[in-house]
């Protein structure tokens, strides 16, 4: 039943000479829940008694229902596009209806949302955006000359801070349960404060070298250039089928990186440069090349006993069985 039809029954009780009290047991018993509140037969009684018998509602002053135009809506979808940061009051003042019904508006009705902006390292220019429309171009015409030697030879580095010790993620906490059973706990832990830099380079079959930079040093162009003469050393060593080819390296453009030294050392080598664009935003390096989680779980540091620790668990890296034939 509707609120008109519970009213006509309050009127119905009232006229019988039932309380209110007698009313609210006979509209439970029948009813059930959807029943009015006592509070709400209390105000339909005392209503009838001052003599207002209609139970239909009075007319009310102020703005009508009816505030969602087409009239309306488009007025506000103008505002908005006008001004993409105008706020819902702003709108409401103007308009004159309630911050609510704008509300209703713009999500129910223009399907709209005010979202922040995301924050990215830089905002390219067209030319930036040529530039690296152009070295992604350059590197799939690499590729599509012979995707299986691409694979072999291609060669990339990163560096990145280790912590000495990390905590497990919740994936990694992650175990099996029986129905019923409550969920596992864990508390939470923070990295540690103490962390030092790792250089790693690798290719399609696994991490090549890992070298950690001594605390209160830096990476120049110098340093650079000596884990350059490493790498070739380790490729030799575990990719012997690059001896008589020519590595495709790619690195991004950190200063060490392009540094005339690095340049000098890298025509030394006979490494072939792949080409990254002069603006650090995001990395090209293909994703079969990412490093896999679980050799990255290898390199976390757990027992924060020292570096010398820390280096008798990462050579496990470097014992990777060696996939060339």
């Amino acid at each position: 039943m509707d609120e008109r039809e519970f009213r006509v029954l309050i009127k119905h009780y009232f006229m019988k000479g039932k309380s209110p009290q007698k009313t609210k047991e006979k509209l439970e018993k029948n009813y059930g829940q959807s029943a009015p509140s006592i509070r709400t037969v209390y105000k339909w009684f005392q209503n009838f008694r001052s003599g207002h018998m209609s139970t239909t509602d009075a007319e009310r002053s102020g703005r009508p229902v009816e505030a969602t135009t087409q009239e309306i809506i488009d007025k506000i979808h103008d505002m908005v596009i006008d001004d993409r940061r105008v706020k819902v009051r702003e709108i409401a003042s103007a308009v004159g209806i309630s911050s609510e019904r704008v509300h209703n508006i713009l999500h129910q009705h223009l399907g709209m949302k005010k979202l922040s902006a995301r924050w990215v390292p830089r905002l390219l220019t067209v030319d930036h955006k040529r530039n690296r429309v152009r070295c992604s171009k350059d590197g799939l015409q690499l590729f599509q000359q012979n995707p299986q030697d691409f694979r072999c030879r291609f060669v990339t580095v990163d560096e990145t801070w280790i912590h000495h010790y990390t905590p497990e993620t919740k994936e990694q906490s992650k175990q099996w349960i029986v129905s019923g059973e409550s969920a596992p706990k864990k508390a939470k832990v923070v990295p540690s404060a103490g962390k030092v830099m790792a250089t790693v380079f690798w290719d399609s079959q696994g991490v090549i070298l890992i070298d950690y930079i001594e605390k209160g040093k830096t990476i120049t162009g110098a340093y650079y250039s000596s884990l350059l003469d490493r790498l070739k050393t380790e490729l030799q060593e575990k990719r012997p089928r690059l001896a008589h080819k020519k590595v495709l390296f790619h690195h991004d453009n950190a200063p060490a990186h392009s540094s005339g030294v690095v340049a000098a050392k890298l025509m030394e080598l006979r490494f072939q440069l792949v080409p990254h664009p002069p603006e650090r935003v995001g990395t090209l390096t293909p994703s079969i090349l990412r490093p896999q989680p679980q050799r990255s779980e290898l390199v976390r540091y757990r027992d924060g006993k020292g570096l010398s620790s820390m280096a008798t668990r990462v050579p496990r890296f470097k014992r990777m069985p060696n996939t060339e034939k």
